[in-house]
């Protein structure tokens, strides 16, 4: 009788990856995020430094607002991994022309790689981009973006990436949190360098604070980033076989004895309005849709999405396929919080 061994199970490589690069690109993604940016923690001290910016850094930004490019830089340093800005660039200017392109382009799904990948090698025609840009049509920015790869050259999409990242990172890094934000974001790789590879996906929630991964066909790598210039969302990208996941940092490597958390002063300004109130109160009957919720309330779609975003930032609410439904547990955890930070003899 013959015996044969089990063949080894297969399982996604999984590691926390964090760098000085992560954080200036993703301060760049959270500042030219303008749908949102009222909803970031540092959306008060961007505004109350714009002042100090170089006027050069002001006119790139708002370029990179109009073409969604901040996404090609994070594309980009998930292939190269770089640890800092120099050599960034450094490894950038070894990249073939093609290969640039296929890691800038948005992956969509198996069927559409021919395309994909068609349209990265002949990226002088920009027809090409255009029909590539169609599959993203529903996204809320792909689409655009996909379509600005096409207007502009490769060199010009390289200065605009390489002078901004240099001068977001010169400006941020004159910051006096700088400092404190380097070294959580070092304690936390630190903290995580070695990982239970048997149990990746109760190792993700674990690591990010509760993101419930399912594996996806052809991805073998997740990586967890921790950041502070995002906070409090997490962003979410893949590869064609990556996948990413951008979490908070934990806001305790960030405070000082006395000062309130962000979350709490998120959590009592979200509470803080008549309408807020009303549709969390509304949503504790029951999951609803935007389209329901705009029905109830005879107020628009851009008006309660915009109220909506304020209370899924606080995490009272969560939306998943465009159902919103609240988060019991951060609710009757809240208030609890309150009491902690002013102490337990109130």
């Amino acid at each position: 009788m013959k015996y044969y061994l089990p063949q080894p199970v297969e399982t996604i490589s999984l590691k926390v990856e964090s760098s000085l690069v992560w954080e200036v690109i993703l301060g760049i993604a959270g500042y030219t995020h303008t749908k949102l940016r009222h909803t970031f923690d540092l959306d008060e001290k961007w505004i109350s430094e714009q002042d100090s910016m170089p006027t050069s850094l002001i006119k790139h930004l708002k370029v990179i607002e109009e073409t969604n490019f901040w996404y090609a830089l994070i594309m980009l340093q998930n292939k190269l991994s770089s640890s800092s800005v120099q050599d960034f660039f450094n490894r950038l200017l070894e990249i073939p022309i093609d290969c640039f392109y296929e890691t800038l382009l948005p992956y969509k799904n198996r069927n559409t790689e021919p395309i994909r990948k068609e349209t990265a090698t002949e990226h002088h025609r920009s027809e090409l981009f255009e029909k590539y840009a169609t599959y993203f049509d529903t996204h809320d920015y792909l689409a655009e973006y996909v379509r600005a790869l096409g207007h502009y050259s490769h060199q010009e999409i390289y200065d605009l990436l390489n002078n901004t990242l240099v001068e977001w990172y010169k400006w941020v890094s004159q910051q006096e949190e700088w400092e404190k934000w380097t070294q959580a974001l070092a304690f936390e790789q630190k903290q995580y360098s070695s990982l239970d590879i048997t149990n990746p996906i109760d190792q993700i929630e674990q690591i990010t604070g509760g993101i419930k991964y399912h594996p996806e066909p052809s991805v073998w790598t997740v990586k967890l980033i921790p950041h502070v210039s995002y906070r409090p969302w997490i962003l979410e990208k893949r590869t064609p076989d990556t996948k990413l996941f951008f979490y908070p940092l934990k806001e305790e490597y960030l405070m000082e004895p006395g000062v309130p958390s962000n979350e709490l002063i998120r959590g009592h300004k979200a509470l803080g309005d008549e309408l807020r109130l009303k549709l969390l109160y509304q949503l504790l009957k029951g999951p609803l849709s935007l389209q329901e919720l705009s029905v109830q309330f005879n107020t628009s779609k851009t008006t309660l999405h915009h109220q909506l975003s304020i209370l899924k930032a606080a995490k009272f609410i969560r939306v998943d396929k465009g159902i919103y439904s609240v988060n019991l547990t951060q609710i009757n955890a809240f208030s609890g919080q309150l009491t902690q930070y002013l102490g337990v003899h109130i």
